[in-house]
Parts: C-alpha cells; sequence; structure tokens
C-alpha cells in the first residue's frame, strides 16, 4: 500500500517538518529568555521543579506540592509573555498537525495528514499528476456522444470503471480499453487511478513507449557498474496502466519486454490496465499467441469504446 519509496519520502517530510518545529520553538525560548530576566528566572525554577518530580516519583514521594508550585509557574509564566505583549503560548511547539504533532501516527493509527501528504505523493509519482486534476469520473460527460447505441455502450464503460476503482484490490481483474484516439479511454483510466490511489494503492501510469525505453535503458546499463534501475518499479506497483499499447517500436525486444512485463505481473497477481487504439484482430496480428493471450487472457474484463474523437466536437 502507497509504496514503500514514496512512504519514505514523506515520513522524512513529516520528520523534518517535526524537527522544525522544535527549532523554532527553542529559537522563540532563547529569545525570550535574552530579553526578559523575569522568563529565565521563572525557567530556571520550572527546570528545578522538573528535577525535583522526576526524583520524588522515583522514590514514591508526594507529588501534591511539586505539581502545584510547577503548575503555578506556567501560569506566572504565560502573564509574564502577555504583558511583554506576546501571545501566551508563543514559545509553545507549534505542529503543522496538532492531532499528531506532525508524527504521522495517533497512536497506532495513520494520521490523516500523513494518508493526504501520501495520497497527493502518489499521484505526483504516478506519471498522471497533471490528468488526475482535470479528468475524473464525475465530468466524464455521456452527452457528447451522439447515437444512443454508443451512449449507453460508454455508459455501460463509466459504470463498470466505477465499480472497478471502489472494488479494486490485489486481486482486482485485468482491463483492456479498446478504442480508437479520443473516445474516453484515457479520461476513464485517469479516473480509475485518482480513485484507486486514494484508497492507499500505489498506481503507476505511462505509455507503452515510455516503459520499454526504461527496460531498454536497464539492458544497456547493466554492464556499466551501479545504476538505478528505471524498469523494476513497473513489475512491482499495485496496479499498473499502460497507455497506447501499439504505438511502441516493434522489434524483438519490445515484443520480449512486453511480454516479460505482462508475465511477470500476472504471475505476481498484480492486475494491469491496457488502453490500446487496436481492434482484438490487429492486437493479435501485431503480438504472438503468447502475448495476445495475456492481453486477452480469462481474468480481462473488456471495455469497448465506441464514437469518434470527442474532443473534436469540445
Amino acid at each position: 500500500m502507497y509504496g514503500y519509496d514514496n512512504y519514505q519520502k514523506v515520513k522524512e517530510q513529516l520528520e523534518k517538518r517535526r524537527e522544525n518545529a522544535m527549532r523554532e520553538a527553542e529559537a522563540r525560548d532563547a529569545e525570550l529568555r535574552i530579553e526578559s530576566p523575569e522568563i529565565r528566572q521563572i525557567d530556571s525554577e520550572l527546570t528545578g521543579t522538573g528535577l525535583l518530580l522526576f526524583k520524588t516519583a522515583c522514590a514514591g514521594g508526594d507529588l501534591t506540592a511539586i505539581k502545584e508550585r510547577n503548575a503555578a509557574l506556567v501560569k506566572k509564566r504565560r502573564e509574564v509573555l502577555v504583558s511583554l505583549g506576546y501571545p501566551e503560548d508563543y514559545s509553545e511547539i507549534k505542529y503543522s498537525c496538532a492531532k499528531c504533532c506532525d508524527t504521522g501516527y495517533v497512536g497506532q493509527k495513520i494520521c490523516s495528514c500523513f494518508r493526504e501528504a501520501l495520497i497527493k505523493e502518489n499521484i505526483r509519482s504516478s506519471g498522471i499528476g497533471n490528468l488526475i486534476e482535470k479528468q475524473s469520473f464525475d465530468n466524464f460527460r455521456l452527452d457528447i456522444y451522439e447515437d444512443e447505441a454508443t451512449k449507453k455502450e460508454m455508459a455501460h464503460n463509466l459504470k463498470e470503471a466505477k465499480k472497478y476503482a471502489a472494488e479494486f484490490s490485489r486481486d482486482s481483474k485485468n482491463l483492456l480499453l479498446i478504442g480508437t484516439t479520443g473516445t474516453g479511454k484515457t479520461h476513464l483510466t485517469t479516473a480509475i487511478a485518482k480513485t484507486v490511489i486514494e484508497n492507499g494503492f500505489e498506481v503507476l501510469y505511462d505509455s507503452a513507449q515510455n516503459i520499454v525505453a526504461a527496460f531498454e535503458y536497464d539492458r544497456f546499463k547493466s554492464g556499466y557498474g551501479q545504476y538505478e534501475a528505471r524498469g523494476e518499479k513497473y513489475l512491482e506497483c499495485e496496479l499498473l496502466i499502460l497507455d497506447d499499447l501499439g504505438t511502441e517500436f516493434s522489434n524483438q525486444f519490445t515484443v520480449s519486454c512486453i511480454y516479460n512485463l505482462l508475465n511477470t505481473r500476472l504471475n505476481k497477481g498484480l492486475p494491469t490496465i491496457i488502453s490500446t487504439n487496436l481492434g482484438a484482430g490487429e492486437l493479435l496480428s501485431r503480438y504472438e499467441d503468447r502475448i495476445y493471450s495475456r492481453i486477452l487472457g480469462q481474468d480481462t474484463v473488456v471495455l469497448r469504446f465506441l464514437g469518434k474523437d470527442k474532443r473534436l466536437s469540445r
């Protein structure tokens, strides 16, 4: 869930935020002690009562009088701050999230601030950060499809896409979206990605060309010492959306690459959504049987996109 790299990145961001809040509070404290001898004296006494509380608690003694003295000092300190023109909580730590104090957790549960940051980071790293801001299930328009048969088919696709996104899990089937350019495939795959990411899953969205290029990079860099692999993430993510299958340059390497990608994800039980402008017959003629069977296998739900390029009707 969420992806390890993104989890670590957001966790480090929260840790830095927490450290900065503590450092800023310490700076305000130091400023007050320089400005006010009375604050300096109160802080010294508070340090003493704190140590006395610890020693008395360890010895099993009565803490009542010490706690009362500590509370009186805290009250006095706040009064002095106000008299100096500061808010009474001026030197307290100002966390960005009061619920978790920038730790990311409330008890054993992940805080909403951590979850929101993870969602944003997953959207950013998914490959469709900009599209997600514009395309959703809510603004997928059925009225632009002219004839009733097409509109009915597209309404079915919208319903199936919503259901797939809402119920997504590691056990979800693969999706194959077939249709010509501009018939709504990218819009619905983007909407699916947005919902799946918001539900806490790691999603990667990329074109067939870019994915093949990543594996090609790994192939030629593997003999030259250490390097950062680019293709492995497509084999490991919880949902891969492979866009524009069939637009990649076709040769022995690309065919092998597509087969390895689909076969590896199938063996790992990881769902894949494939979008293509090619029809079923064109897929069969372009790809060998072992790839075709993985594109249109028994675990694949096919959605057919009809109509003309809807972008031309705007």
